[in-house]
């Protein structure tokens, strides 16, 4: 994969988002930028969790299906979500069908209601301060921080599920916490 990619109109960007034009436009729109919210981040969370072991394009394509089975991803509503939700989860197939994933959706929106500072305060609690300078490949990227890693055995700790340090790392990165568009790519020029 190439570190940055060029369009036909010579557009620079980070080379993992390919020529997908769905994964393009998350890329240009979404991915490290600043994300607040309380079902917002729930959402990044619990579609993360989703991800793992997968592609984050495969996630994107199921997005709109996942935000009709989990109720938009509010908070409150998901907690509320018993057996006969999972299985209704479980029977559909326009979104991951994974049993453990399904349940630490749900007991992850009951940890989330716990939260007394709410969840988006508690996430951007855990936001490093900004680098100095931009990565300029691919290999420079972590797969995991002390952020992170800090940030997963928190969240452990308080109950939440699938929510390991890579898993978290990715999160962060896609919420904005850090910024890993690399130098060069048409997103981190016009960046602050």
């Amino acid at each position: 994969m190439a570190d940055l990619i060029y369009d036909t109109s010579g557009t620079a960007r980070c080379g993992w988002c390919g020529d997908d034009p769905l994964y393009r436009t998350y890329h240009d729109e979404e991915w490290g930028r600043e994300k607040r919210g309380d079902d917002s981040l729930f959402e990044l969370l619990s579609l993360e969790g989703f991800q793992a072991g997968l592609s984050w394009l495969t996630i994107l394509r199921k997005r709109e299906n996942f935000r009709q089975a989990f109720a938009g991803f509010s908070i409150e509503r998901v907690a509320g979500f018993d057996e006969g939700d999972v299985q209704r989860l479980l029977g559909n197939a326009g979104i991951i069908r994974h049993r453990g994933k399904i349940e630490a959706t749900i007991g992850n929106a009951a940890a989330a209601l716990a939260l007394s500072e709410g969840l988006s305060d508690f996430f951007w609690g855990f936001a490093p301060p900004p680098r100095s300078g931009r990565p300029s490949v691919l290999e420079d990227l972590p797969a995991t921080t002390v952020g992170s890693v800090a940030l997963s055995k928190e969240l452990k700790r308080r109950g939440f599920g699938f929510v390991g340090p890579t898993t978290i790392y990715a999160f962060m990165q896609s919420a904005g916490m850090v910024d890993d568009h690399l130098e060069g790519c048409y997103v981190a020029a016009g960046s602050p």
